[in-house]
C-alpha cells in the first residue's frame, strides 16, 4: 500500500479536504507535495550513503517505477539521482 494524502489525514485526524486546506495555508504545499518532498529528501540521503542503486532507492522510498523516480528526483533537485555523489 502506498502512503498518500488519505493515510496522512487519518494519521493526524483530519479529512483529506481539511488536511489539504490546513497544509496549503500553513506551509504552502498540498499533502501530495509534502509527501513527495519527504520521499525525495529520504532518497537523497540514501543515495549519499550509497545504500543502493538508483532503482533500489526509488523502490525504498515508495516509487514503483525507476524511470518515474528518476524524473521526479531530477525535477525536484535539478540534477539526476545518478549525480548525487558528484554534487559538491
Amino acid at each position: 500500500m502506498q502512503f498518500g494524502a488519505e493515510e496522512l489525514g487519518r494519521e493526524v485526524g483530519l479529512s483529506r479536504t481539511q488536511l489539504h486546506r490546513k497544509l496549503k495555508g500553513i506551509i504552502g504545499q498540498t499533502p501530495g507535495e509534502l509527501i513527495r518532498s519527504v520521499r525525495m529528501q529520504q532518497a537523497h540521503e540514501l543515495l549519499q550513503k550509497n545504500i543502493g542503486t538508483v532503482a533500489e532507492v526509488g523502490y525504498m522510498v515508495g516509487y514503483g517505477n525507476p524511470a518515474n523516480f528518476s524524473t521526479s528526483f531530477a525535477k525536484h533537485f535539478g540534477y539526476p539521482p545518478s549525480e548525487v555523489g558528484k554534487q559538491g
